[in-house]
């Protein structure tokens, strides 16, 4: 059976930072633009006996903001990928854009080489709170980004939305939500505001203009039922699809799936390693023209960590886990952790659907504290093992992979 990869992009340039932001990007650089591409073609072709491996059926071009590295760059990139890596056909392809750095005839262009999913930073609908945070859109120009894509021919479409914004009222959210549902995206992303240290808000932080835990709360259980209605399925905390349209890119990442990345502060998982690449631009384009290192962290992944990555992860979705599949992973008794989470079902934040827990929208609130009570009562189970497989009766467990049998793949043959 075909291994599957997804890719991972990271274009870090940008016309302006928002005041949100923590994502390594740079304003008024694009003068490192043509090295920095050097850089990442030469970064892909020096990957592609380690591409040959798998299937690649997800590429996600993130950042910064892709659609401001310019159209063609961004073509380049992914011809390279096809030249180099097994890319399927039908595979979903993502570039993120704002409004402000897009045209039709870049949507025409991304089309025809094969980009079939945009992600929109629209962020709210609300033209002042945009302008506070420092976007250099308005909503109209949003809604006319939407537009020229239908008509460039996408036909996944998905709009970033941030609630807790400076200012932002629970009628404002709700307003944002009924216009963004009006242009019948297929997916949502809504994100309740964080900020960061090192941010322009973070001074800002304690300030009686940021909605509060409470007030971004109300929000957020507004949201999940007001989505519903509008026929968006919630699958991770803070994503929601129509039927058929989840990211398979990002689904990589909560079902623990492998992916690749290229680029300065790009992240891969592959093989049972993880590693990032230098959070700085120069250095990685550099290391990487002159055929030296660029890795900055790097670890190998153990079966008990993975186990708690898939307990962490999971849980973010609302297909949740299952005892078995933690077994699967690493054998170790579970009844610490199920007794924890029907206690958690009893009290409203959990439901229980056969032999698999999830969050309710409420218990997603809490999800971080949550989650960590988990972890570590499974911890403590780990520790108290003296032979982890074997039961209380001394019998071997049974453990079974669930496997799939491989269909027909139809990959990329040369460039666009």
């Amino acid at each position: 059976m075909d291994k599957r990869l997804g890719i991972y992009i990271h274009i870090p340039f940008c016309a302006g930072k928002c005041a949100y932001c923590d994502f390594y990007s740079l304003v008024g650089r694009e003068d490192l633009i043509p090295k920095y591409q050097k850089a990442l073609l030469s970064h892909i072709k020096e990957s592609s006996s380690q591409l040959q491996g798998y299937i690649i059926d997800s590429v996600y071009f993130g950042g910064g903001t892709p659609s401001y590295y310019g159209t063609q760059n961004l073509i380049s990139i992914f011809n390279m990928l096809k030249k180099y890596g097994r890319v399927l056909v039908d595979g979903e392809v993502t570039v993120e854009v704002n409004p402000d750095s897009i045209t039709y005839q870049d949507l025409v262009k991304l089309r025809r080489a094969g980009f079939n999913r945009l992600s929109i930073g629209v962020q709210s609908a609300n033209d002042g709170i945009l302008k506070s945070v420092g976007r250099l859109h308005n909503f109209s120009q949003a809604e006319e980004t939407v537009h020229s894509a239908r008509r460039a021919g996408f036909e996944n479409i998905s709009l970033d939305l941030i609630y807790g914004l400076p200012s932002q009222t629970r009628e404002d959210w709700a307003d944002t939500i009924t216009k963004a549902a009006a242009l019948k995206p297929e997916h949502l992303s809504c994100y309740g505001l964080k900020i960061e240290e090192g941010t322009a808000l973070y001074p800002f932080k304690d300030s009686p203009f940021i909605p509060d835990g409470d007030t971004q709360a109300d929000m957020y259980l507004y949201m999940v039922e007001a989505l519903e209605r509008y026929g968006f399925r919630q699958y991770e905390i803070s994503n929601f699809a129509k039927r058929g349209y989840q990211s398979s890119h990002n689904l990589k990442y909560w079902q623990m799936g492998e992916y690749m990345g290229f680029g300065a502060a790009a992240h891969s998982c592959v093989s049972g390693q993880r590693y990032s690449y230098v959070a700085d631009m120069e250095l990685y384009t550099e290391n990487i023209l002159s055929g030296k290192d660029v890795v900055d962290q790097a670890e190998t992944i153990t079966d008990f960590e993975r186990a708690g990555e898939y307990l962490m992860l999971g849980l973010r979705t609302t297909y949740g886990i299952s005892e078995q599949e933690y077994y699967n992973i690493f054998p170790c008794k579970f009844d610490m952790a199920r007794e924890l989470m029907d206690s958690y079902v009893a009290r409203g934040w959990m439901v229980k659907n056969e032999d698999r827990w999830s969050f309710t929208p409420e218990g997603f609130l809490l999800s971080n504290v949550l989650i960590g009570e988990v972890l570590d009562v499974q911890t403590k189970q780990r520790m108290n093992i003296v032979s982890p497989w074997k039961n209380d009766e001394g019998d071997a467990y049974q453990f079974s992979m669930f496997n799939k049998r491989p269909g027909e793949v139809q990959l990329f043959n040369g460039i666009s």
